[in-house]
C-alpha cells in the first residue's frame, strides 16, 4: 500500500496484508532475528535518539526487510515538531 492511499483512508486488501504478514515470518526465520531481539532493538533505538531529539516513541516502527540475499533493519522514528532537545 502507497503511503497516498494511506494518507487519503484507502483500506488494503485482506490478501494484501496476508501476504506481507506471510514475507515478514520469511524473513525473520531466514535472518534468525526472534521478534522479541526486534523489539529490544526498537527500545534500544528509542532511547538512544530520545537522548538528542524529541520523537514520537509510540509510533517508531522497526521493521526487518530483505531483498535477495540481503537484510536490513529500517527504522522509521517520527520526530515531533521542536525536534531538538535542550541541553
Amino acid at each position: 500500500m502507497s503511503w497516498m492511499n494511506k494518507l487519503f483512508g484507502q483500506k488494503e486488501k485482506s490478501g494484501s496484508v496476508a501476504k506481507q504478514r506471510l514475507q515478514m515470518v520469511l524473513i525473520h526465520d531466514r535472518s534468525e532475528v526472534s521478534p522479541g531481539l526486534i523489539e529490544q532493538i526498537k527500545d534500544d533505538i528509542i532511547q538512544v535518539i530520545a537522548n538528542r531529539l524529541a520523537i514520537d516513541a509510540e509510533n517508531v516502527k522497526i521493521d526487518l526487510t530483505q531483498s535477495g540475499r540481503e537484510s536490513c533493519l529500517v527504522a522509521e522514528i517520527p520526530l515531533q515538531v521542536n525536534a531538538r532537545k535542550r541541553a
